[in-house]
């Protein structure tokens, strides 16, 4: 393709990082609907405005979810792109792919689509990009035939995400991979026909520092952590003394400042620690998890859609987690219960907590209130208590 064709997305070409107009251009060269795609690309950086409509709902046999119908607003100057819909693929969990079975999935999108994926939207689907109507059912059997599902969209549970966990990282408490695959197969129901006010996320990170992000992105986070005190080797945090200043950089970085260093020793203070692995990650070889495992649960994360963004706050502080996760899947389903009876239509879990208030929340959903809970001091001196306890307090 001729740089002069385009040129305001030539720009985006230029400079160090790479470029997804690169790729688009390597499609092009064979696939017409890509083709197509990036000239009306090209036409909406011109005009300042995306030149896609909605146009209906798509979908494939059974399934509610898993296909976001996409069609072009000028089908006039680019009819390859008149009908451009997105499939969602279940990823495997912690993307863990064989090199086989990316091909296959890349024969199977070549033969029905664009060509072009995005590996992986933020949801944590392998995200198919621009099909045909026509071609829908005939590539969901090509993918059901080789092994793979859709994942959620719309007003659905979305494809529950997870880390790598335990097959990577050594600082995994939990199995966020069995978690991720046993919830995933469990609310196939809930992912598969949309039934909520609005999407549901659960992203779980075996351990505090998130990488999947699940307290930033998920209604529901699962973030793997300990109950008993951190494991202190001191002959190493010794020699770790060598290297960094553990005053400055471990102590007085603890954002609750709950450890000591005279010089000799370290001494933490385990009471007040809010497990964030800080000190874990400076000093690894010095500095372990504590040996009881376990998960903290938390609710209401979200990015800045209808409302601004919410960071997660935590209901469960604590929580064995074994399969079959019973005592999990119960609190899930009491959590979306109560979601789906008093949210607005798109109100997500953390706003409709915003709006009807934490103890309507945990009263709802049968959890005490617990110091950790607390997201933010009060801005006002008042106490209320619900009158069947003031009942209770009289007896």
């Amino acid at each position: 393709m001729a740089n002069s064709e385009t040129p305001l997305l030539d720009e985006l070409e230029k400079g160090k990082w790479p470029s997804f107009v690169k790729d688009l251009k390597q499609a092009a060269g064979k696939n017409p609907m890509a083709r197509d795609l990036i000239h009306q690309l090209e036409l909406s950086y011109k005009d300042r405005i995306g030149h896609w409509k909605h146009g209906g709902i798509v979908g494939v046999k059974g399934y509610g979810s898993g296909v976001i119908g996409r069609y072009s607003d000028r089908p006039d100057l680019f009819p390859n792109v008149q009908a451009f819909h997105t499939m969602r693929v279940n990823h495997p969990t912690g993307w863990f792919y064989k090199t086989d079975t990316l091909r296959k999935l890349c024969d199977i999108w070549d033969k029905h689509g664009s060509g072009l994926t995005n590996m992986h939207g933020s949801t944590g689907d392998a995200i198919l990009l621009g099909t045909t109507t026509d071609h829908l059912q005939s590539c969901y059997d090509d993918l059901s035939n080789a092994g793979f599902d859709l994942g959620g969209s719309g007003s659905a549970l979305r494809t529950p995400s997870a880390c790598v966990g335990p097959a990577r990282c050594e600082w995994a408490c939990i199995d966020s991979l069995d978690l991720c695959y046993n919830l995933t197969m469990t609310y196939q129901d809930q992912m598969h026909r949309p039934m909520f006010p609005y999407k549901f996320k659960i992203k779980i990170s075996a351990c505090a520092n998130d990488c999947v992000a699940a307290i930033a992105r998920s209604d529901l986070s699962v973030i793997g952590t300990w109950k008993d005190d951190i494991q202190v080797d001191q002959k190493e945090v010794l020699a770790y003394a060598s290297s960094i200043n553990i005053q400055k950089e471990v102590c007085d970085l603890c954002p609750t400042r709950c450890m000591e260093w005279n010089g000799k020793e370290l001494k933490i203070y385990d009471e007040d620690c809010t497990r964030c692995m800080h000190c874990i990650n400076l000093m690894p070889k010095a500095l372990r998890p504590g040996k009881e495992r376990g998960a903290s649960i938390l609710v209401g994360g979200k990015a800045p859609i209808v409302r601004g963004a919410l960071l997660s706050w935590v209901i469960v502080p604590f929580i064995k987690l074994e399969p079959p996760y019973d005592e999990l899947k119960n609190l899930i389903e009491r959590i979306q219960d109560w979601w789906d009876e008093n949210a607005k239509s798109r109100e997500r879990l953390g706003e409709l907590i915003q709006r009807l208030g934490m103890r309507v929340f945990l009263k709802a959903v049968d959890l005490p209130a617990v110091p950790q809970m607390v997201k933010a001091p009060r801005t006002n001196p008042y106490v209320f208590f619900w009158p069947e306890d003031l009942k209770k307090e009289v007896k």
